[in-house]
């Protein structure tokens, strides 16, 4: 069985500075034998671990449109962000990859997808992510779990790590799988155990944040 995180970052996202052999090395430390690498606006993080770790690694991005974000997973290579929501998924699906909703109806992040895309593409949904840890508000993630059970959508869940210690808070149980097709079966059997991250891990995707835009303007 797969131990599971479907969301973290790494220090290719702009508001985490986490290098990518402390994921491995975390990871392992946790028990988590698949990660989903989904940094901001690039795949580039994710290609290159899926060459260093000894489990599996799943490529994926958080593409933000004008709508909020879109996680493309299975991808080949990076989706720019600023896209329109329908030429996301587009790419997204040209690359064979598959459509996820992250942290869905949080009305914290002024990243989330917002509620009215979400009804408007429900067709072209493969996978929504029902818990996510660093979500303040359980009412997100009851609201995202009806949603999916209501359209028959496969869950995920991810801690949403943005530091090492975060990685494992959520993470879905699951048989093995072959590829993207196999996978949609897996997480259908999937089991989700889930933990919230305390909120003060934000200041930390803050302070990363910040310093990479200092290093970029000096």
């Amino acid at each position: 069985m797969l131990k599971a995180d479907f969301h973290v970052h790494t220090r290719y996202s702009l508001d985490c500075n986490t290098p990518l052999d402390r994921i491995i090395e975390y990871c392992l430390k946790r028990g988590i034998n698949c990660i989903a690498i989904a940094d901001h606006g690039t795949a580039e993080g994710a290609l290159e671990i899926q060459h260093l770790a000894p489990f599996t690694v799943i490529v994926a991005e958080e593409v933000l449109t004008p709508h909020g974000e879109i996680m493309g997973m299975f991808l080949k290579e990076t989706i720019p962000s600023g896209l329109s929501v329908e030429e996301t998924i587009a790419r997204i699906k040209a690359q064979d990859g598959l459509v996820c909703i992250p942290h869905p109806f949080d009305g914290f992040r002024s990243s989330a997808l917002d509620n009215k895309t979400i009804e408007e593409i429900i067709a072209q949904i493969d996978v929504m992510e029902v818990f996510n840890s660093r979500s303040p508000f359980l009412r997100s993630s009851a609201r995202a779990l009806a949603f999916a059970r209501k359209y028959d959508i496969p869950q995920s869940a991810g801690s949403d790590a943005h530091t090492p210690h975060e990685i494992g808070n959520a993470y879905v149980e699951m048989p093995e799988f072959n590829g993207r097709d196999d996978f949609i079966m897996a997480l259908k059997k999937g089991r989700i155990y889930r933990h919230r991250t305390n909120p003060a891990v934000h200041l930390n995707s803050l302070w990363a944040r910040l310093t990479k835009q200092r290093r970029r303007s000096n």
